[in-house]
């Protein structure tokens, strides 16, 4: 009995280990970032989008995309919202979700 409780207990320790090791980044893109087709499928929403997120969580040594998004500039922190920052073309951004 106390082998099958020292089994269950490791492996439950083993568990929850494995799963705080995950790390999970959100990096944040231009639209125009090139060579990835994030304006095509990603901010599109076009269904190329998941093949595109994977490919660059793997560029960024990451082993997944959990999710990708198009966000707005005022959701990033720090960027300017303000109309002068966007004279001629703004670039619109998207946060894509790694996880390792």
């Amino acid at each position: 009995m106390r082998n099958i409780f020292a089994v269950v207990l490791l492996a439950a320790a083993t568990l929850a280990a494995a799963s705080a090791s995950a790390e999970i980044r959100t990096f944040i893109i231009a639209n125009n970032a090139d060579g990835y087709g994030v304006d095509r499928c990603l901010a599109t929403g076009a269904n190329c989008g998941v093949a595109v997120a994977a490919a660059y969580c793997r560029s960024q040594q990451f082993a997944e995309a959990q999710s990708f998004r198009k966000i707005a500039r005022d959701e990033i922190t720090g960027a300017s919202t303000g109309s002068t920052a966007c004279l001629g073309s703004c670039n619109e951004f998207v946060a894509i979700e790694c996880k390792r």
